[in-house]
């Protein structure tokens, strides 16, 4: 075999290998979503005018040592509700950028980040959130939830306003660590409507 055959064969190959771990390496397709995160992409959309829909107060959430938390609960607070798994490679890709947001709003009283692990195994995800040095408390849910907050598809990011309406819903990966949903945060926030 020729140098031109083999290098064209090596090149082929090595492109394959990486072909193969984005397709069956799902931490591997999480840090090329993370990469385009990065870049500005995957970025929430968060309109002004969107619709505030009306509470949904009946969904219950159960931590880890069997605590129930109603939505009910948690009126006067904004929560930040995110299904997710730890297989999921878009989950994966934007956990970095939540774990961000959660670092910049721990310290309020009004915000409450509910991490909804959607294979109802707090060990393997407190572990992955061990390993990851993330400090955002995990839930399952402790009702059922209704399709208009949860569809199916993960991740799915949810926030509910100080009043319990839903304010925010997006299935896909997002960089929650953008100035426009920090902004977006901090209005619910402050607003006392």
């Amino acid at each position: 075999m020729n140098k031109k055959h083999f290098k064209k064969y090596l090149s082929n190959g090595i492109f394959i290998a990486i072909l193969a771990v984005l397709l069956f390496v799902p931490s591997a397709k999480a840090l090329l979503l993370q990469g385009l995160m990065q870049i500005g992409l995957f970025n929430p959309n968060i309109s002004s005018e969107k619709n505030v829909v009306q509470p949904v107060l009946d969904l219950r959430f159960k931590d880890q040592n069997g605590q129930v938390v109603t939505l009910n609960d948690l009126r006067g607070k904004v929560v930040f509700l995110n299904f997710w798994a730890t297989w999921c490679p878009p989950c994966l890709a934007e956990m970095p950028s939540i774990n961000k947001l959660y670092e910049q709003n721990k310290g309020y009283d009004d915000v409450v980040f509910i991490m909804l692990d959607a294979d109802s195994n707090f060990e393997k995800a407190s572990g992955y959130m061990k390993r990851k040095n993330y400090q955002m408390p995990v839930y399952q849910m402790a009702s059922s939830v209704p399709e208009q907050i949860f569809s199916g598809s993960l991740p799915t990011t949810v926030v509910f306003d100080k009043k319990g309406r839903l304010s925010f819903q997006h299935a896909g990966a997002a960089n929650y660590n953008s100035q426009k949903f920090i902004d977006f945060i901090e209005k619910l926030r402050k607003s006392n409507q």
